[in-house]
């Protein structure tokens, strides 16, 4: 029963429209000789790819905040997103039975200000600094390639 519960509820996030929406930061840091920044990466937990942390609404609580607090959670760094996001991009979330639910991803600038000792998912993600070109060679979805490309344009 339990199954078929699950496969049930994938199959209205799948169907429901419009596309499930997300939260992201887009966190950075900048270099003490200026130029353009380091973009922060981390892996998914279930593919191993390289992307930046994100997850779903949380009840009333805004976009911005909910950015922050996946950043936490996700890799361990502390700063304040930005109210106003840099942008968003879309992709297929890969869930369980092989069902693919597509996103649209709100993406708010984070600059980072701290880390943390401890956090909910240490150890569970690889988490990297790159150069805004090495973050573009090495995330996947295009929208978000340019919206890396063009926000560290502007930073630049």
């Amino acid at each position: 029963m339990k199954i078929l519960s699950e496969i049930s509820d994938t199959l209205y996030l799948m169907f429901r429209r419009p596309k499930r929406a997300q939260y992201a930061a887009l966190c950075y840091r900048m270099k003490e000789n200026g130029g353009s920044p380091d973009i922060l990466l981390l892996t998914s937990r279930d593919t191993g790819r390289w992307v930046i942390p994100k997850g779903w609404p949380m009840g009333a609580k805004p976009g911005h905040e909910v950015a922050a607090q996946e950043a936490f959670e996700e890799a361990g760094v502390i700063g304040e997103a930005d109210r106003q996001p840099v942008g968003c991009f879309g992709y297929d979330k890969a869930m369980p039975e092989g069902v693919r639910l597509p996103c649209q991803v709100q993406v708010h600038a984070l600059r980072v200000t701290d880390f943390a000792e401890n956090f909910k998912e240490k150890g569970k993600r690889r988490i990297e600094w790159f150069s805004p070109r090495e973050a573009v060679e090495r995330v996947q979805e295009p929208e978000l390639k340019k919206l890396i490309q063009d926000f560290a344009l502007r930073l630049a």
